[in-house]
């Protein structure tokens, strides 16, 4: 698979690390029920097929995050832009 980065171009995947699902909205740890919200965002996540929005570093390239809009299925890329480094 070829990701299209906005500064570096087209370059192979293994240039890039995987961080998942873009529409993950991670938990605030202060919360009361942090531990739970935690599991539930790290471990039950879907597994979709098709269009899928998806965040991905750029570790051997421009070290950018990129949110990449590709169908799981087939793997082809409709989409990369750069976005902000995810709260972790």
């Amino acid at each position: 698979m070829r990701i299209p980065c906005p500064f570096c171009g087209d370059r192979d995947v293994s240039e890039f690390a995987y961080l998942g699902d873009a529409g993950v909205v991670r938990p605030f740890p202060d919360a009361a029920d942090a531990g739970e919200r935690v599991f539930e965002s790290v471990y039950l996540r879907d597994n979709p097929r098709g269009r899928h929005a998806e965040l991905w570093y750029h570790a051997s390239g421009c070290r950018g995050w990129l949110r990449v809009d590709r169908d799981t299925a087939t793997h082809e890329v409709a989409s990369a832009v750069l976005t902000r480094a995810p709260s972790l």
